[in-house]
């Protein structure tokens, strides 16, 4: 294993994202980008450790400590990989040789259907605008405004033409 990876120390993110911590995941939403990103368990906790202090081999010792079994590093560094592209650290770490060309379904493949428990996961939205969330009434439904209406125009104040 690469030293210089082992002892790499990520920062997470905390600036300008709105965090919701629920029983299984955590809901990150970053202000910044107009994009919300659900993270599952073994995602969360990489993020959580992600303190400057804590290397990836830390990282990697806590995560077997909470799954109670053996976990291989490369699920830290695919957590940090899944969480540097979806701009959750301050900077993005330039994954191991090791990792190079590995994806989640291959990762899956390598290291066998029991680790896909623990296998992190981010998953990502872009949120839409207020205007873009707004929905108009179509012809022929009742309104009360002009600006109910998709067509722009409510007919006496009763239905959109």
């Amino acid at each position: 294993m690469d030293r210089r990876a082992k002892n790499l120390k990520p920062i997470a993110r905390k600036e300008g994202l709105v965090i919701q911590e629920l029983p299984d995941e955590l809901l990150v939403y970053d202000l910044s980008r107009d994009k919300a990103h659900c993270l599952n368990q073994a995602a969360a906790f990489v993020w959580r450790h992600c303190d400057g202090h804590t290397t990836t081999g830390a990282i990697n010792r806590l995560l077997e400590n909470e799954f109670k079994a053996p976990v291989d590093e490369k699920i830290v560094w695919l957590a940090l990989d899944q969480l540097g592209r979806n701009n959750l650290l301050e900077e993005r770490p330039l994954p191991p040789a090791f990792m190079s060309g590995l994806n989640r379904r291959e990762m899956v493949r390598a290291l066998g259907i029991a680790a896909a428990v623990a296998i992190p996961v981010v998953t990502s939205i872009i949120a839409p605008t207020p205007a873009q969330a707004a929905t108009c009434l179509p012809s022929g439904a009742a309104c009360t405004s002009n600006a109910q209406c998709c067509s722009g125009v409510c007919n006496g104040g009763t239905t959109c033409a």
